[in-house]
């Protein structure tokens, strides 16, 4: 900002929102401290460390990786210098009992796969990709700009999107006209568990997430997804920008309906031109705010919103190698049965689907040579349902437990445990604030998507700005990433109209999705 005083602002959370938002802003010229409440970066996609092996504490899926390049090139910084990214072939193993389906980025490859284990739908998922690319086209601009007024869904792009969105379907609904296997439509609705939600009741508009995956494919990055928020943090500080951990934030400051700073707990005033809120949004509105000050979100208003399901996870220090893919989803015998008593019901399942993550087998530095850091994700109810965690955490442990050692590969992974740790919906709201324990932010029906969901420019107070899956566009890390790409372009259009000057536009690539 030559010639410009430095604006200041204060980021709540380093999660990857947080980190993301910070980076482009202290890259752009201003002055950056983001304050965590935890003594690790990266949130719920933290690093966790159990003796001498390493875990991604939640997302291990990363799609689009070019989003990162773009946001890496905006601040005059290559992704690549930090981050050594694999790509995942296969995607996925997907086991349904005695089939198991390993699809890739090659469609031909691809249907031919699905001709031989569910013969007569080749060419329906052929069609359905190119369906689904014109609807990406479509989707992805809405995905890039705020919803902060009604009369944004006037504009050009949202009014020839809307007849793409297939927002009076749903997922599964979408799905079942393509394919004819009910587990191939599982295969493709799968997804819609990224939101926390059940392909059911998910709008039609998400069938674009298992395009992307079979488009743009899947990464690891070398040492974990963490890895790219550990990326980001070292960016900021090269800019001068400052993390500070173990540093919890108390309140936002606020006068006359406008945010002002944020108060520590340790007692220590920050004034700030602007507040970026990170922290988990319904947390955040219940906890950091003095009573009386927000009237749209209050307490009792946030307990009526809906929330997506939580997890049951287990972080396993094995001995020796697991002849696994770098991811294994395990389908029920009925999946529709186990998703409506996670989400509708909200009991635990008695025969659950699992998703294991086997990143050792590709990357070296997560555990002792010859060993294996493997993680173990269950869905279950949030804490909405009537489930004793401090009951039936030991219950729910062992019926994981029992899952795997009926997969051959892992008969005997009780005997080869060297490091344990079990993480379930409690945990997620007392040890890192997540409300309800929804791991995946507040759910994405059609009364909590675009305009209705919470605002990139908070509209309760000025000089607030929402990234994360709590605002628009939603949860997942593409999503959260450009929803730090909003709220830093209107930061800084905020700060061009207020200093009569050109907005230094954080760049967008041409084309929807870009192209790395």
């Amino acid at each position: 900002m030559p010639n410009q005083q430095r604006k200041r602002a204060a980021v709540i959370g380093a999660g990857p929102g947080g980190l993301a938002a910070a980076m482009l802003l202290s890259g752009q010229g201003y002055e950056v401290d983001v304050y965590e409440k935890q003594p690790v970066i990266g949130g719920r996609s933290s690093r966790l460390e159990l003796g001498e092996y390493k875990f991604d504490r939640g997302a291990t899926f990363l799609m689009m990786p070019q989003l990162l390049e773009e946001m890496f090139d905006v601040v005059g910084r290559k992704l690549s210098d930090y981050v050594d990214m694999k790509e995942l072939t296969p995607l996925y193993a997907l086991n349904f009992g005695d089939k198991v389906f390993t699809p890739s980025r090659d469609r031909e490859q691809t249907a031919a796969q699905i001709k031989e284990l569910f013969p007569g739908n080749e060419d329906n998922y052929l069609r359905f990709m190119q369906d689904e690319e014109v609807k990406f086209g479509k989707v992805m601009p809405l995905l890039r700009r705020p919803f902060g007024k009604l009369t944004d869904y006037l504009r050009k792009d949202a009014i020839t999107a809307l007849p793409k969105l297939d927002i009076n379907n749903t997922v599964y609904g979408i799905l079942s006209r393509y394919f004819t296997d009910e587990r191939l439509r599982w295969a493709f609705t799968f997804q819609s568990k990224y939101l926390g939600m059940s392909a059911w009741d998910c709008p039609g508009t998400f069938t674009i997430l298992s395009f992307i995956e079979h488009q743009y494919g899947l990464y690891h990055p070398i040492g974990g997804v963490n890895r790219v928020f550990h990326a980001m943090a070292d960016v900021i500080t090269e800019f001068g920008g400052r993390i500070h951990t173990s540093c919890p934030v108390d309140q936002v400051i606020v006068r006359n309906g406008r945010a002002e700073g944020v108060l520590l707990e340790n007692g220590e005033r920050i004034e700030a031109d602007h507040v970026v809120v990170n922290a988990d949004f319904a947390h955040a509105v219940t906890n950091l705010f003095e009573p009386g000050v927000l009237k749209k979100y209050t307490p009792e208003k946030m307990k009526r919103k809906k929330y997506s399901c939580s997890t049951a996870m287990l972080y396993l220090g094995v001995d020796g190698e697991i002849d696994l893919p770098h991811h294994s989803v395990y389908f029920p015998d009925d999946y529709r049965v186990n998703v409506d008593e996670i989400t509708k019901h909200k009991v635990l399942s008695a025969d659950p689907s699992l998703y294991i993550h086997n990143p050792s087998k590709l990357d070296s530095t997560l555990a002792p040579a010859g060993k294996s850091a493997l993680y173990v994700l269950m869905p279950t109810p949030n804490l909405t349902g009537d489930i004793d965690w401090d009951r039936e955490r030991e219950n729910v442990r062992e019926a994981m437990m029992k899952r795997m050692e009926a997969i051959p590969q892992l008969a005997d992974i009780r005997s080869r445990i060297e490091e344990s740790m079990m993480f379930t919906p409690l945990d997620w709201a007392n040890e890192l604030d997540v409300y309800n324990g929804a791991t995946f932010n507040m759910a994405h029906n059609l009364g909590q998507m675009m305009y209705l969901r919470p605002h990139n420019q908070f509209e309760e107070l000025k000089q607030v700005w929402l990234v994360g899956g709590g605002t628009h566009p939603g949860s997942g890390l593409p999503t959260i990433f450009e929803s730090a790409r909003i709220s830093v372009r209107l930061i800084q259009e905020e700060d061009a109209r207020t200093q009569s000057r050109p907005t230094p536009y954080v760049q967008q690539s041409a084309e929807a999705g870009g192209h790395s």
